[in-house]
């Protein structure tokens, strides 16, 4: 059983005149909770309270303190985690209408016989809307409120997320070979520049550019892409060093490794974002670093599709910057940043034989801090910081897996999970109260999800 938050709104005019003259008045106060901070000396308050105004923090530290503010609305949070905003940093949300299609397939076989089929006969306009608001949904409700994506109809997805009230960074996916949006990469390159132009000062959204991959993008589109990211100062996205077998046709193609062609190239630059990245040789690990290319790991999609172990621990010591993504509900199967952290730290401590690998502290950074350093976001996200925007997640302890606590790292990784989740806020907005969220009419998107399912199958019949 959930233990409830007790939500008290509080009118400042209501307010006793002694509380309203000595307190600064602030739109939202959350207080009571464990309030885990993520910032550069994991600070935690215990228990504490983050006040917030209008969309950002401006206050945050022990309870004590508390009674120097006032509030338009009031949270009072006892026996809780007060976490900033999860970041999932690898994502393809529309995919959600895909979850377990084809399962149990070597990554070739699943996209050839399956997804890509699927994707020809039924993605357009319609199913990338009603998919990213169900990721959205499913993220928001497990903690996660900023997430970055790449995918065809890019705009649906915007349009899908400020729907939902969260934040993306959201790359229109460039590819060599007809997609369901447009047929070649000149027509996708337009595309990208007008979703860019239209969405640019969106408070929410940050449009990027999002070449497939080296061995799905030719050279000229590989430049046109980065040009154009520069051109307009954003986010530059891409698939890196996946599978042995894109390691072997970007070799065969240019001579080079995947990692070795982009610095070849001039494509390592410091906005490029770079998911995956398991099959990376230390040569190459410092290339990464030395441009300051963030990358983003994704070990459930990873070992699901038998991709490969990310060297995430050479990584973190080369110093790169490392997030944590879930990869598309298709290949994962689920959104839950929190259970792709306690199986990161996991995966690692197997892989290298040793338990002191990735410890949950570090797995939690991943979701955290480290997403919003690899996006380039950290001026403003992954930590609860006075000046950062106001995104925080406040998760429940009523389960018995939840107590006793020791060490909030370690509980909050490998104890918890998304159904923890009970209130979440983005921008300074309570977007999640009690486990469900307030933006998005839950029966019709469950009617619109079965629509498009029956579509699927009626279409992979044909």
């Amino acid at each position: 059983m959930r233990t409830g938050l007790l939500l008290t709104l509080l009118a400042v005019s209501c307010a006793s005149p002694a509380s309203h003259e000595s307190g600064e008045s602030v739109d939202l106060l959350i207080s009571g909770g464990t309030v885990v901070t993520m910032d550069a000396d994991f600070t935690v308050y215990d228990p504490g309270f983050v006040a917030v105004r209008e969309d950002r923090i401006v206050a945050l530290g022990p309870l004590a303190d508390v009674s120097r503010y006032s509030a338009v609305r009031s949270l009072e949070v006892a026996d809780t985690i007060v976490l900033p905003g999860l970041i999932n940093g690898h994502q393809h949300a529309p995919m959600t209408l895909f979850r377990g299609l084809g399962s149990d397939l070597k990554l070739m076989d699943w996209l050839t016989r399956y997804i890509l089929p699927a994707e020809s006969k039924n993605v357009d306009r319609n199913f990338v809307f009603w998919g990213a608001l169900l990721a959205a949904t499913e993220m928001l409700e497990s903690g996660t409120t900023t997430f970055a994506d790449m995918y065809y109809f890019e705009e649906e997805v915007a349009r899908a997320i400020s729907t939902a009230g969260m934040r993306g960074i959201l790359g229109q996916t460039i590819i060599g070979f007809p997609a369901p949006d447009y047929t070649t990469p000149e027509e996708a390159l337009k595309g990208a520049e007008q979703f860019i132009v239209d969405w640019k000062d969106d408070p929410l959204v940050t449009p990027a550019v999002a070449p497939h991959s080296p061995y799905t993008c030719s050279r000229e589109v590989l430049d046109a892409c980065r040009e154009l990211a520069e051109k307009h100062d954003v986010p530059l996205i891409i698939h890196l060093a996946e599978t042995r077998d894109e390691v072997r046709q970007v070799e065969e193609s240019t001579g080079f490794r995947p990692v070795t062609y982009l610095n070849e190239i001039g494509f390592l630059v410091d906005r490029l974002i770079a998911a995956h990245v398991i099959w990376a040789r230390e040569e190459e690990i410092r290339m990464l670093q030395e441009h300051g290319v963030g990358v983003i790991h994704n070990p459930e999609s990873n070992m699901k599709l038998a991709s490969g172990t990310a060297p995430v621990p050479l990584l973190l010591e080369a110093g790169v910057d490392v997030g944590l993504g879930t990869d598309g509900a298709a290949s994962n199967n689920n959104l839950d940043l929190l259970q792709e952290a306690d199986t990161m730290a996991k995966l690692h401590k197997h892989s290298t034989g040793d338990p002191t690998v990735i410890p949950a502290r570090v797995a939690l950074v991943t979701a955290t801090i480290g997403s919003a350093r690899a996006l380039d976001l950290e001026a403003d996200l992954g930590s609860l910081e006075v000046g950062k925007k106001a995104d925080l997640v406040v998760l429940g302890l009523g389960e018995a897996s939840a107590v006793p606590v020791y060490d909030p790292y370690a509980l909050v990784v490998y104890s918890l999970h998304g159904s923890a989740v009970e209130t979440v806020i983005v921008n300074g907005r309570v977007v999640v109260e009690d486990g469900r969220i307030l933006t998005v009419d839950r029966e019709e998107l469950w009617r619109q999800v079965e629509r498009l399912r029956d579509k699927v199958i009626r279409s992979l019949e044909e």
